[in-house]
């Protein structure tokens, strides 16, 4: 034969397994696209019965308002404008968002809900409690942090409902806050008519003590002059920057200047009253009678000074009384906001795409395994073990 007519070695079309190189990818789609159809049937029937189920709960319904909370003017200003020299120490602005969202959210507010919309009913509820606690988790009060509005978002399966209690929760907070001394204006307003008080009370002792010194009231208008007057409103004026620096405490820190600067207007009125106050070399009754007429103008000054804050207090609160002004009146929702029903069967769907998956992928590998000799050779000793035990 000529070197044409040599014969070749046949061509084997088997590859052996161990040749061949699969990714990570096609090991974990393979088991996946052999039962592609039962993995697609599946994800459909998911999202099917995920749809349905949605009709199984009531739908409801989010009702939203919206007010502007009183931004209150600090009125330091306005407070220490009749001390002259202390004027102009005040002026900023605080706001009262978050202390208005906790007066929202108490138990007061919540039990009030509760009881003029008979939640307990609606909730099927046993306990006051566990309605108020379902009434919380349903309702949403937040501040802006860019415009500072309060909202107020209640969600309820009756949408009429829903819009009452949002109004009623602005309603509520009106009728509290008219009874707590909540902002600045109601705190001065208090503590001035306190004052008011014991002051009116000591001037009433020391005009009862000025007239047992035996001195008419002619003698009162006449002596002993301008240094008793002088050492009344100098001690008034102590006084009421005492008050002043009392009430700024409570909302500024010690290092604040404003405070320091009262703190050494005070020191200053101690100083000028200590030399007011060096005795004389006049008679006892002379002295004693001075005394006394220095107790009354002091009172009848402190008096006529707390009587003007007071009044501005008064005016303060008010004026922000009628602040909590609602830009938006929650309105009976049209639409339900839960349960989304598209939101919810895509969800199924692809939750069951993924689990028919992993099954799939790990069982592929589970079976995979078990025709390894070692491990099949292991599973039979495992099982020969608990046969013997």
């Amino acid at each position: 034969m000529g070197t044409n007519d040599a014969k070749l070695p046949p061509m084997d079309d088997s590859v052996p397994a161990d040749a061949v190189e699969v990714t990570p990818l096609l090991q974990v789609l393979t088991p996946v696209a052999r039962r592609w159809r039962s993995v697609a049937g599946l994800t459909l029937l998911a999202g099917v019965l995920a749809f349905g189920a949605t009709y199984l709960y009531k739908p409801r319904f989010i009702a939203t308002a919206t007010f502007i909370p009183p931004t209150q003017q600090s009125s330091a200003a306005a407070a220490l404008s009749s001390l002259g020299s202390l004027a102009g120490l005040g002026g900023a602005q605080k706001s009262t968002s978050d202390q208005l969202v906790g007066l929202l959210q108490s138990t007061t507010i919540a039990d009030r809900l509760v009881d003029q919309f008979k939640l307990q009913d609606v909730y099927d509820e046993k306990y006051r409690f566990l309605a108020r606690d379902k009434l919380a988790k349903r309702s949403v009060i937040s501040v802006g942090k860019k415009d500072g509005l309060v909202t107020i978002s209640v969600e309820d399966t009756e949408p009429t409902r829903a819009a009452a209690i949002a109004n009623q929760y602005i309603a509520e907070l009106r009728k509290l806050t008219s009874t707590l001394a909540v902002s600045e204006a109601q705190r001065r307003r208090m503590f001035f008519e306190k004052q008011l008080q014991a002051t009116r009370a000591s001037l009433v002792a020391a005009q009862v003590a000025l007239q047992d010194s035996g001195i008419t009231q002619g003698t009162l208008k006449a002596t002993p002059g301008t240094a008793a007057s002088n050492y009344a409103r100098v001690q008034a004026e102590l006084t009421m920057t005492e008050v002043q620096l009392q009430t700024m405490r409570e909302s500024r820190a010690d290092t604040a200047p404003e405070l320091r600067q009262l703190e050494a207007r005070a020191q200053a009125l101690r100083g000028q009253i200590a030399g007011m106050e060096r005795p004389d070399d006049g008679a006892s009754s002379s002295a004693d009678y001075v005394g006394k007429y220095r107790e009354f103008k002091y009172q009848e000054a402190l008096l006529e000074m707390l009587s003007k804050q007071y009044e501005l207090a008064r005016v303060d609160e008010a004026r922000e009384g009628e602040l909590i002004q609602v830009v938006d009146t929650a309105r009976t929702p049209e639409y339900k906001s839960s349960p989304k029903r598209t939101l919810i069967a895509i969800a199924a769907a692809a939750a069951a795409l993924l689990l028919s998956c992993v099954w799939l992928v790990l069982r592929a590998r589970w079976e995979a395994s078990l025709r390894d000799p070692l491990v099949e050779r292991d599973w039979a000793t495992f099982k020969s073990a608990l046969r013997q035990g």
